[in-house]
């Protein structure tokens, strides 16, 4: 199977993955604390998880992920997902693996999935609207940092 979930061994490729996903943001200050990342992921309470997708005949290759946590809609009385990352390598794009991510986060919840986009990504709002989501119109993220 093509998409499967991340495992503790799996850390230091989650990782590079966020990393070269910044980059191609770019973003190239980024570098992570494995230990810490690890911790959230697969410590004794994990705040995140991970889905992680290889390539077809490849099982041993990560080649993308979609980084995960739960949510939940006052308004559905449900819990939904929140996509904060989803990204495959380049050199595996267009074997329809991040479709299979999304595919398997829709079966994981009868919620609400919901994910951030870069204005202007016009490759990736084709992507998305191609798989029938929609933008969220009329709301405006807010965040506080510490």
């Amino acid at each position: 199977m093509p998409v499967r979930d991340a495992v503790f061994e799996d850390i230091e490729e989650i990782c590079a993955l966020i990393e070269e996903h910044a980059v191609y943001e770019d973003n190239h200050d980024l570098k992570l604390d494995r230990a810490e990342m690890s911790g959230h992921l697969f410590g004794p309470d994990p705040k995140a998880w991970v889905l992680i997708a290889t390539p077809p005949g490849e099982p041993g290759t990560v080649a993308g992920f979609a980084f995960c946590s739960w949510n939940f809609s006052t308004w559905e009385a449900r819990p939904g997902i929140w996509l904060d990352d989803l990204f495959v390598r380049p050199a595996y794009r267009r074997h329809g693996l991040g479709g299979e991510l999304l595919d398997e986060l829709r079966t994981r919840t009868t919620g609400r999935v919901e994910w951030d986009m870069q204005e202007g990504n016009e490759k990736g709002a084709a992507f998305y609207a191609q798989l029938g989501a929609e933008p969220v119109p009329g709301w405006i993220r807010y965040r506080w940092r510490p």
